[in-house]
């Protein structure tokens, strides 16, 4: 059935009678064009509530947004926007994620599976992660925001059954050949002069590795003339790659996943991770994105000691795309390390 405004309000007045937590609870604004879409959208941020506000495209399809910014969620399912609808009010009640999900669940149980599962089926019950977070990846997001150890974390990953060499490529990306070649760890660069050279010229290398089925390269500034040889570079066999990337004095964070050539993006362009807030999905709901949407949210329901938005967000990568980085290995000063070449001081 084609969604209409008119077949919308009578379905959300139709749930809302259904439970006294909906009865309060008015159908969003819903808006016919662009420019009536920002208006709502506007006066949502003006009240600081960050409602959520609707429009509907001559084709039935419902598109949600938080404000004038990004739209997230686009659906030409009746059953999902009525849901979006109650998840979206019971979040702006104030109440913990717990919560929020224990309201969704006495309304109709298949949402309350929904909003735990973090995406827009129901999925069923999910496992606990039942592990410490901060030993997977997220050990280096507090430190990575300040651009510690390294500005850029760059994860390759090549076809199953393959693996992308760490050596061929950190030596593709202008590491010092001879370094590579004698098995040079981060630990030998910190032992010159106490220490004081590596600290000093610590942007000039690079760390490299395997973990978690990727090929790590963690550095700050790329050298010129990294990639000369492209034939070199495409027999890597890279199928992914994973790219974040801290500009601190800014507070700019980035996140770009390349998969077989192209970005997964939306069509977003350049993804921040600086405006992801607790609750609510960082991309678009049912988009390329929403495997991320849902280690998100199952993060925040597992981990509820964990405030930080980055550590939860780093957790999520690693339970949804596998990226790890190993900890004891840059504590003890073990992982491949290298200075770029032709920068030997």
């Amino acid at each position: 059935m084609e969604i209409t405004k008119r077949t919308l309000a009578e379905a959300w007045r139709r749930k809302a009678a259904e439970h006294p937590l909906l009865q309060d609870v008015g159908l969003p604004p819903v808006a016919l064009s662009d420019d009536e879409l920002d208006e709502w959208t506007e006066r949502a941020a003006e009240a600081s509530d960050g409602g959520l506000c609707l429009l509907l495209d001559a084709d039935g399809t419902v598109r949600g947004q938080h404000g004038p910014y990004r739209e997230v969620f686009a659906t030409r399912d009746l059953e999902q926007v009525l849901y979006l609808i109650a998840e979206a009010a019971m979040r702006g009640r104030g109440d913990s994620l717990e919560e929020v999900a224990e309201a969704l669940e006495r309304i109709d149980p298949v949402w309350g599976r929904r909003f735990r599962g973090g995406g827009l089926e129901d999925t069923g019950t999910v496992a606990a992660c039942g592990r410490d977070p901060l030993e997977g990846l997220a050990w280096i997001a507090e430190s990575w925001r300040e651009q510690d150890p390294y500005t850029t974390l760059a994860f390759f990953r090549a076809a199953p059954g393959s693996s992308v060499d760490a050596e061929r490529l950190a030596l593709l990306y202008g590491a010092d050949p001879a370094q590579v070649a004698a098995g040079t760890r981060l630990k030998d660069l910190r032992a010159v002069d106490g220490g004081r050279a590596h600290w000093d010229r610590q942007w000039e290398s690079c760390c490299f590795g395997q973990a978690g089925g990727w090929t790590f390269l963690l550095h700050h500034d790329t050298p010129p003339g990294s990639f000369a040889d492209k034939e070199a570079y495409e027999a890597l066999g890279i199928k992914e790659s994973v790219w974040l990337t801290a500009t601190s004095a800014k507070a700019i964070y980035t996140f770009d996943y390349i998969r077989d050539g192209r970005r997964v993006d939306d069509g977003w362009g350049a993804l921040e991770l600086i405006w992801y807030e607790h609750g609510r999905a960082p991309y678009l709901r049912g988009g390329e994105l929403d495997f991320l949407n849902r280690a998100v949210r199952r993060a925040e329901l597992d981990h509820p000691e964990l405030t930080s938005t980055f550590d939860l967000y780093f957790h999520a990568l690693e339970e949804s795309l596998g990226l790890r980085l190993p900890r004891r290995d840059f504590a003890e000063g073990e992982v491949r390390a290298a200075y770029w070449a032709g920068r030997q001081g």
